[in-house]
């Protein structure tokens, strides 16, 4: 679920202005696809920050997990609007990349050592296989709640 109405319409909004003809690299259906999925974990909240220019940031936040604030962070780079892409971060430690296909960052998130998948296309098969890793993210969130 959005953490409140406003964000849900700044979402919304987001991808309303997110055209076609500014997604030449196919990820808009991505970023929604990872959208919707994140609403399907129980306990879950989005919020979005949006910096134009920078990123559009959806940040899944799991409320009973006092460890950490953020559970994952799907960005859609915007340093150029018609070639936007995503990177979505995890805590390293929250999940398991079974085939190697994130960039291990250290201290990339919140200080912690993050593990980030670039996805630059419509690739569907990747975009599978990091719903996957958020699934995997959401039930160490719940487990360690």
């Amino acid at each position: 679920m959005y953490a409140d109405a406003a964000t849900e319409a700044a979402v919304n909004a987001f991808i309303a202005q997110w055209t076609a003809g500014q997604d030449g690299a196919g990820v808009l259906p991505v970023f929604v696809a990872l959208c919707d999925h994140l609403h399907t974990h129980d306990g879950a909240v989005a919020e979005f920050v949006s910096r134009p220019g920078v990123s559009h940031s959806l940040r899944g936040t799991f409320p009973g997990w006092a460890a950490r604030p953020l559970a994952v962070l799907v960005d859609v780079i915007d340093d150029d609007p018609a070639a936007r892409w995503l990177s979505v971060c995890f805590h390293d430690d929250s999940l398991t990349d079974p085939e190697e296909r994130g960039d291990w960052i250290p201290t990339g998130l919140n200080g912690n050592d993050a593990r980030c998948f670039n996805l630059e296309d419509g690739d569907e098969e990747f975009m599978f296989y990091v719903k996957e890793r958020i699934s995997e993210a959401f039930a160490h969130c719940r487990a360690s709640a």
